[in-house]
């Protein structure tokens, strides 16, 4: 039995994540789409917005709509950089360890969230 402690992922290891992150970024990048354009009014060519009839909630109602919509696309944008950050990480072969306690962060959170960059442990000691 090896007591050998991995110090960094193998290549194939890093390739491996590698391929399922450019996935999640493909995936967030079509979300981020149907974010925006819910709150863009780039699809509606109609004269909704012009009629004189007193539509206060409705309109009020489409603003928060909105405004929920941005706050997605934003956190959407969030968790795109934090992917390609993962992919810089993998790049210089430092993916996967944990910026708290230097130790390998397991594959199995990495599956969950490719782009963390504390392990478990880390995570409990912040609380």
């Amino acid at each position: 039995m090896s007591t050998e402690v991995k110090e960094r992922y193998s290549d194939a290891e890093l390739a491996e994540f590698r391929t399922l992150i450019l996935a999640k970024i493909e995936k967030a990048k079509e979300q981020l789409d149907l974010y925006k354009s819910a709150y863009m009014n780039n699809g509606n060519n109609g004269t909704d917005d012009t009629s004189p009839t007193f539509k206060a909630f409705e309109e009020g109602s489409e603003t928060m709509s909105k405004e929920a919509n941005s706050q997605l696309a934003i956190r959407q944008e969030k968790f795109i950089r934090d992917l390609r950050n993962a992919l810089v990480r993998i790049e210089s072969k430092t993916y996967g360890i944990c910026r708290v306690t230097g130790k390998l962060i397991a594959k199995e959170r990495l599956k969950l969230v490719p782009h963390a960059t504390l392990s478990i442990e880390a995570k409990n000691m912040q609380r």
